[in-house]
C-alpha cells in the first residue's frame, strides 16, 4: 500500500487549496489502503508499511473532514498504549504523527465523545514523551523528527507553557540547512511559521490570492577541485564477529555528497565494498551494506557517525563530508 506516500500528497494538495472535485477519487483511495495496510498483516497484528504512514493515512482522512473507522482509531490507540509505535529516537516522529491524528479526530468531533476523551489524553500523553526524548542539544529524537514534535506542542496548545518547545525552535532554526528535500522542507515550513498540519483544513482559501510565480532556480556553484574521505563500516556483535569490516580511503570531487562517497567506493572495488538505499520521501535511505541489510524485525540500522562519534543529522544524499573526513557506517539497534 501507498498510505504514507498518498497521505502527504493530498495534505499539500489541501493546502494549495484546490477545488473540490479533482481528488475526491484519491480520498477513496487512502481509505481503501488504511484498510489494505492492515489486512496484509492483520497476523502481525500492525500495519503492512508502519504505524508512521498509517497514523499519516489517519491524519490526512480528518484534513480533508472524513471520517474514518473508529477501529481504525483504535488500533493507533492500542498500540500507543502498549509501547508498540517504535524504540528509541525512531519513535519521535510516530508518536508525533499518531498524535496530530488524534488531535485532529478530537478537535474535528469525527469520532464520539467516549473515543475523544481517550484521544485527548493520549495526545497529551504523546507530547510529554516529546518533551522527554528532548537531548541536551534541543533536538527531539533527530533533526528530521523535531519538526513533528513541534508541530504535536503547536497543536495541543502546549508551546506556551512547554520549556521543550523554544528549545527545540533554536535548535531547528540552528540546522535549517539539514532540510533540503521537498518532503523534509515541507515539514518544516508551517513550524517556522507558528502552525501544524492541523491548520490545513481551516485556511481561508476564498482568501487566498492567486500571485504565484514560476521561481528562477540559480544553478549550484561547482566546487573545483577533489577531496578524499575515510570510509569505515563497522558490524559489531552479535551480528558479527569482526568489528571493522571495511576501512578505505576514497577520493571523489570536492562537491560530492556521502551518497557520491558511497558509490565511488562501490565502483572502486564492486568485491569489496557494496550498499542499496532505499528511496523514501525524504531521501534515499542506506538499508544494506556489504550485504548485511537492517531489518526492523531484528531492530537494527545503519546508523551514519563522523568520527569519532557524532551521529549525522543529515541524509546521506544531503550530508557533503569535509576534506580528511572520517564517516563510519554502523550496524546499530534501536
Amino acid at each position: 500500500p501507498h498510505t504514507g506516500r498518498l497521505a502527504l500528497y493530498l495534505l499539500g494538495l489541501q493546502a494549495t487549496c484546490p477545488p473540490l472535485s479533482p481528488h475526491r477519487s484519491l480520498v477513496t483511495w487512502l481509505k481503501y489502503y488504511l484498510e489494505e495496510d492492515w489486512t496484509g498483516s492483520r497476523r502481525q497484528g500492525h500495519p503492512v508499511t508502519s504505524y508512521y504512514q498509517y497514523g499519516l493515512g489517519v491524519l490526512a482522512l480528518c484534513v480533508h473532514r472524513k471520517r474514518v473507522r473508529e477501529e481504525v482509531v483504535q488500533r493507533l490507540l492500542t498500540a500507543q498504549h502498549h509501547g508498540r509505535l517504535g524504540h528509541g529516537g525512531n519513535t519521535v516522529d510516530t508518536e508525533a504523527v499518531v498524535a496530530l491524528a488524534f488531535t485532529c479526530l478530537e478537535r474535528r468531533r469525527l469520532v464520539g465523545t467516549g473515543l475523544a476523551a481517550k484521544l485527548r489524553v493520549a495526545a497529551h500523553e504523546a507530547s510529554r514523551n516529546m518533551a522527554k526524548a528532548q537531548g541536551p542539544d534541543g533536538i527531539i529524537g533527530n533533526i528530521y523528527s523535531t519538526p513533528w514534535a513541534l508541530q504535536v506542542f503547536l497543536a495541543t496548545g502546549e508551546c506556551q507553557t512547554e520549556p521543550a518547545f523554544g528549545q527545540a525552535m533554536a535548535a531547528l532554526l540552528e540546522n535549517l540547512e539539514a532540510f533540503g528535500t521537498a518532503a523534509t522542507m515541507a515539514q518544516v515550513l508551517p513550524v517556522l511559521h507558528g502552525h501544524s498540519y492541523l491548520d490545513i483544513s481551516s485556511m481561508p482559501c476564498g482568501e487566498e490570492p492567486d500571485t504565484l510565480t514560476p521561481l528562477d532556480m540559480e544553478p549550484l556553484a561547482e566546487v573545483p577541485g577533489n577531496k578524499t574521505v575515510q570510509l569505515v563500516v563497522e558490524c559489531p556483535l552479535p551480528w558479527c564477529y569482526e568489528l571493522r569490516l571495511y576501512d578505505r580511503l576514497v577520493p571523489v570531487p570536492a562537491a560530492a555528497s556521502l551518497l557520491d562517497v558511497l558509490q565511488a567506493a562501490a565502483a572502486l572495488e564492486p568485491r569489496d565494498f557494496r550498499f542499496h538505499a532505499q528511496d523514501t520521501p525524504q531521501g534515499p535511505f542506506l538499508t544494506q551494506v556489504l550485504g548485511l541489510e537492517a531489518r526492523q524485525e531484528k531492530r537494527n540500522y545503519w546508523q551514519i557517525l563522523t568520527a569519532p562519534n557524532t551521529p549525522l543529522q543529515m541524509g546521506i544524499a544531503d550530508y557533503r563530508p569535509q576534506d580528511g573526513e572520517t564517516l563510519i557506517l554502523r550496524l546499530s539497534e534501536w
